[in-house]
């Protein structure tokens, strides 16, 4: 095939989009084995409670139902799930057992599993299944779980999971001294990524072998697979966790969840395949929710606008247990105050509580969405106090290029010290603002044009992607025309199929159609960490350079051992090991796969590679987002006219992936600003079960989101100089569209605290600040709404 380009930077159509549109994509539920038969979940319907026992009579008297398991039938498989990343101390003492024994903290916690012919039995069976709880007080919001008496877990007599600060400089020191300090209490929402596929599971127990296999979406299958053979008894090399095509994660997949160990003994005991699919209001009532973060943000200046220093006080709820992704979302959010700016004071103290909700966990960009809400509003509520322009005042603190590398500091208790590593901060911002034309539409602000309220919002973000500590890769080349790429990392719509083969193309010097990628499988790999945390392409692209370029020396070596002459007369070039001098070939892959297929053990050897790459410290991605928004002041719905996201994240492997990464990300980010949320009730009780209460943007309901990437200079952390850029265009979204909404309704003396922003609270604001001007004797001023 024609290699006259090479393909790394080339926008290649993703390889793997060509199955789904003919519909030939295979997830879970398309998997079908002999003798498979169904189970649901039994779950609570009580926030808190003691499970006083559990009648599965009825269910087991129904013909078609095969079994009925609770904690009982297999306690000695059911160990507490731990934490995975981000082991905050105090979170070991909240961990959640596979299925209930004696005490409900959620509703949605699994209490037994029906397994049965079919899922309509199984659903009937499950039915019938009485669970015999007597109701304990509920803590549903943070303050009851801080200040109250209730608690979610008795014997620790306390709600705190968690509770640690973290800081930089002498923030007291400028405080004491400042121009200007402003203080102001923020939330941001509990929602999640509610990905278009449900979760689901397929296992299947060989008594024979020994052996399970477990076909599912996970995002970390390597880490599954360890933890599932601790609980259940088994040696790792007898599991075989296979991940297939996934319908979304955006961090929710990224966990060790109860009915991964629930499924796997379903089968074991029954001696069948046993397959899992959730419902929707399954999925929204046990899936990892995430977000829902109080934060009291306090900063500094001078008169000028120049930021002195920012201290917080953070409270996040976690639910009611920690899960495996433990305290990333609150210790992110802590650590990712300062975002982008050059604030060398600095102070958050962070409080993470249990409540009766389900178990929180992340969301794409976890921490940083909610960080950057927070300092973004309170950014330009000091740019209108002082009297700034908010775009000016942002490039007078945002951190310069010769300043890299910056340091942060220790900011995450986890994680030792880090630094931004490269870039330019400022020439992203401005080109945010040419983009969108800033000075044109700055005329338009806070005014009311054609009957409706216009504002302008802006947001900058950096983002840590690239997490360690390793990620690996193996190459298997099946003829001089096919090879093999196995990844550790995992694929649930990033596009790794086109992108890692691209890298490996490169470094054949074949044409990435040539490269077959596999990934998120266990069965062709020894190891691997899987795909979170912006780390596909960082650690798992850099891994498969590693292997392209250990293949090549295997070739080189081999060359210079057959010539018996000079290695330094030898270059690779396209599948071939070439002598400079002679400008003949000394070896070939296409001569070895002959060797091979003639017997040649020696040459299998060298047509298998294994590669690794290994990072303590991360990259980061930056960049900016503006947005310019109408308001109807007769229904207060809003509109997004335009949305301009300008990132940089290094090297580009294939710019069509990182423009679609950049859209999806942006319009989640909208939806999570303006219309999704988790609700719940006084007894803890979620109010929006299902797509009616629970709303998502459609196709219809933003417009074309502008998506333009600066190369300011690759990453120096890695060979293929990349930076994440998955959850770049969500990160701004919601700073972006709060300042936007305070900008287009200030005459009305809105005040933006608290996400999401749908018609009914925005309607809610517009009255709070109606009846603050009434309290303070303003109501005989005009009112523009009335």
């Amino acid at each position: 095939m024609n290699r006259d380009l090479p393909e790394v930077g080339r926008a290649l159509e993703r390889f793997e989009d060509a199955r789904f549109l003919r519909g030939e994509g295979c997830f879970v539920d398309d998997m079908q084995l002999p003798g498979m038969c169904h189970a649901v979940i039994v779950r609570s319907a009580v926030a808190h409670g003691r499970l006083v026992g559990i009648d599965a009579s009825a269910a087991l008297e129904m013909p078609g139902v095969l079994a009925v398991l609770t904690h009982a039938d297999i306690a000695a498989w059911c160990s507490e799930i731990p934490v995975r990343v981000g082991p905050v101390p105090g979170f070991e003492h909240f961990l959640q057992l596979p299925i209930a024994v004696d005490t409900v903290r959620y509703v949605g916690e699994p209490l037994a599993v029906v397994i049965a012919e079919d899922r309509y039995v199984a659903e009937d069976g499950a039915d019938l299944v009485y669970a015999d709880i007597e109701p304990l007080d509920v803590v549903a919001d943070m303050d009851r779980a801080l200040h109250g008496e209730v608690f979610v877990h008795a014997h620790r007599a306390s709600n705190v999971a968690a509770h640690y600060e973290v800081s930089r400089g002498d923030p007291d020191a400028v405080f004491a001294k400042a121009d200007y300090v402003r203080k102001e209490c923020f939330h941001c929402h509990r929602h999640s990524s509610v990905p278009l596929e449900t979760r689901g599971l397929l296992a299947q127990w060989d008594a024979a072998t020994g052996r399970l296999s477990v076909w599912g979406a996970a995002k970390v299958p390597f880490y599954n697979r360890r933890l599932l053979a601790q609980m259940m008894g088994l040696a790792e090399d007898r599991i075989d966790q296979i991940e297939i095509d996934v319908g979304g994660s955006f961090g929710s997949r990224g966990e060790f969840y109860p009915e991964d160990l629930l499924i796997p003994a379903a089968a074991r005991r029954v001696g069948r395949p046993v397959k899992w699919i959730e419902d929707r209001r399954e999925n929204l009532i046990a899936m990892n929710h995430s977000r829902d973060i109080d934060c009291e943000l306090e900063i500094a200046a001078t008169r000028e606008g120049r930021i002195l220093g920012l201290r917080a006080r953070m409270r996040t709820d976690i639910g009611a247990y920690a899960r495996t992704t433990g305290g990333i979302v609150s210790a992110k959010a802590a650590s990712f105050l300062p975002g982008p700016y050059d604030i060398a004071n600095y102070h958050c103290e962070v409080h993470a509580l249990v409540t009766n909700k389900t178990p929180s966990g992340t969301y794409r960009g976890p921490g940083r969405y909610e960080a950057n809400f927070f300092r973004e509003r309170l950014m330009d509520m000091m740019a209108q106090d002082l009297g700034l322009d908010p775009a000016a005042m942002r490039l007078r603190n945002l951190i310069r290029r010769e300043q890299m590398p910056y340091p942060m500091g220790k900011l995450v208790p986890y994680e030792g010290a880090a630094e931004y590593d490269t870039g330019d901060y400022p020439a992203v911002f401005r080109q945010a603002l040419e983009k969108i034309d800033y000075a044109a539409l700055a005329g338009l602000r806070g005014r009311q044009v054609d009957g409706k309220f216009h504002g302008i919002g802006m947001a900058c973000f950096v983002d840590s992607s690239g997490a360690g500590p390793a990620e690996y890769a193996r190459l298997v080349v099946r003829s001089a025309d096919e090879f093999d790429l196995y990844s550790g990392a995992s694929s649930s719509g990033q596009g790794h199929e086109t992108s890692f083969a691209q890298i490996l193309a490169d470094e054949l010097g074949v044409a990435a159609q040539q490269v077959r990628v596999h990934h998120g499988s266990t069965t062709g790999l020894a190891h691997g960490f899987g795909t979170y945390h912006g780390r596909g392409l960082v650690m798992g692209g850099s891994a498969v350079k590693r292997v392209g370029e250990t293949f090549v020396s295997q070739l080189l070596k081999e060359a210079a051992r057959r010539q018996e002459g000079a290695a330094d007369d030898l270059r690779y070039e396209r599948g071939a090991v070439m002598n400079d001098r002679t400008q003949q070939p000394v070896l070939t892959i296409r001569q070895l796969c002959e060797e091979a297929a003639q017997g040649s053990e020696m040459a299998r050897e060298l047509l298998e590679a294994d590669g690794s790459f290994e990072q303590k410290v991360v990259t980061f991605e930056y960049g900016s987002q503006i947005v310019h928004v109408t308001i109807d002041p007769m229904t207060w719905v809003l509109e997004v006219e335009r949305l301009v996201t300008v990132g940089d994240c290094g090297t580009v492997i294939n710019p069509l992936i990182v423009h679609g990464q950049v859209l999806g990300a942006s319009v989640q980010g909208l939806g999570g600003a303006l219309l999704e949320e988790f609700v719940y009730d006084a007894q803890g009780q979620m109010v929006c079960g299902s797509f009616a209460d629970y709303l998502l943007p459609t196709s219809t309901d933003f417009p074309r989101v502008e998506a333009y990437h600066m190369d300011l200079g690759p990453s120096l952390l890695n060979p293929l100089g990349a930076k994440g850029v998955g959850e770049g265009g969500i990160e701004g979204a919601g700073g972006a569209i709060a300042n936007a909404v305070a900008d287009a309704l200030q005459s009305l003396g809105v005040e933006v605290v608290a996400l999401p922003l749908s018609p009914n609270h925005i309607a809610r604001l517009v009255r709070e600040a109606r009846h603050r001007s009434l309290s303070d004797g303003l109501s005989g001023a005009s009112d523009p709404i009335a």
